[in-house]
């Protein structure tokens, strides 16, 4: 009698971890879309309420690159057992004018490597950039904007204007994967 052959447990891959530093299902889910986008493995992608350190509503590059680092260390910090750590802060900016959004993902290994990257940006209707304007963050002009509840979590503004053409979700998982290079190629970086 022919059995199949056992695969040895030890010989099965240990399964990589990575901690988000939001518990934002869309933050988490971009996230593992990413990693099991470009990696060959098994990651368990998990979120971690950590702070930003900055401004619920960071403005501007360099404010809302320093949140995404904040969230990336600080989960580093709070959980430093795992081999990834996952920042991604949104943020707004002027431009000629008018108010654009965009989001910065920082991503930090168990070497201290650093892969970063920032989506597309976006113009926002002037009644919601009035809103940002006058302190308010952008999900919550959002949900008052178009009368929804918690849409951060869900399609976000990019989901909204774009009628659901582009959700948050892959909206930040592009950025995410360019996020990666430098571990992708790490002879390059």
């Amino acid at each position: 009698m022919s059995f199949p052959k056992r695969k040895n447990i030890q010989d099965q891959q240990r399964q990589n971890l990575v901690i988000v530093g939001s518990r934002n299902p869309v933050k988490i889910s971009c996230t593992d879309g990413g990693f099991h986008q470009v990696f060959e493995g098994t990651y368990l992608v998990e979120g971690l309420n950590v702070s930003s350190n900055i401004e619920a509503q960071p403005i501007g590059d360099e404010q809302t690159f320093k949140g995404a680092l904040n969230r990336a260390n600080n989960s580093k910090m709070v959980f430093p057992e795992a081999d990834f750590w996952v920042g991604i802060e949104g943020g707004v900016e002027k431009f000629q004018g008018e108010m654009a959004a965009f989001a910065w993902v920082v991503i930090v290994d168990k070497k201290g490597k650093i892969g970063k990257a920032k989506t597309s940006l976006f113009f926002l209707p002037k009644a919601i950039a009035d809103m940002v304007e006058a302190g308010m963050e952008l999900g919550d002009a959002d949900d008052e904007f178009f009368k929804r509840e918690n849409s951060k979590e869900k399609d976000g503004a990019v989901g909204i204007l774009t009628k659901g053409a582009l959700d948050r979700k892959n909206y930040y998982q592009q950025a995410v994967i360019l996020a990666l290079i430098p571990f992708l190629k790490e002879e390059l970086y």
